[in-house]
C-alpha cells in the first residue's frame, strides 16, 4: 500500500506536532491559544520549545490543539472551494 493511501482519513498523517503548533500560533496567536486551551505554556512567557514538551507529555492538551488545527483546515478548505465556485 503507497503512503498516500495507507492513511487516507487521517488529516495529521506525516504533519508533525511542531507543524501544527506552529500554524496555530501564526494563524491564532498565543493569546487566543491561551483563552481556547487554558494551559501554563500558552499563558505565561509562551515558547514552541515549552509548548512542545507539555504536549508531548499531555495527550488531552494535544488532542485539543490538533483537533483545532484540523478544524481551521477543513474550514479553509471549505472557503476555498466556495470562492472557486464565485
Amino acid at each position: 500500500m503507497s503512503e498516500s493511501t495507507s492513511h487516507p482519513n487521517d488529516p495529521l498523517h506525516g504533519v508533525t506536532l511542531e507543524t501544527v503548533l506552529r500554524g496555530v500560533v501564526d494563524r491564532h496567536g498565543w493569546r487566543e491559544m491561551s483563552e481556547q486551551i487554558p494551559i501554563r505554556c500558552f499563558m505565561f512567557d509562551p515558547t514552541i520549545k515549552s509548548s512542545l514538551t507539555f504536549l508531548r507529555k499531555t495527550p488531552w492538551a494535544r488532542k485539543r490543539l490538533e483537533d483545532w488545527y484540523v478544524y481551521d483546515a477543513i474550514r479553509d478548505r471549505s472557503i476555498s472551494r466556495t470562492n472557486e465556485n464565485l
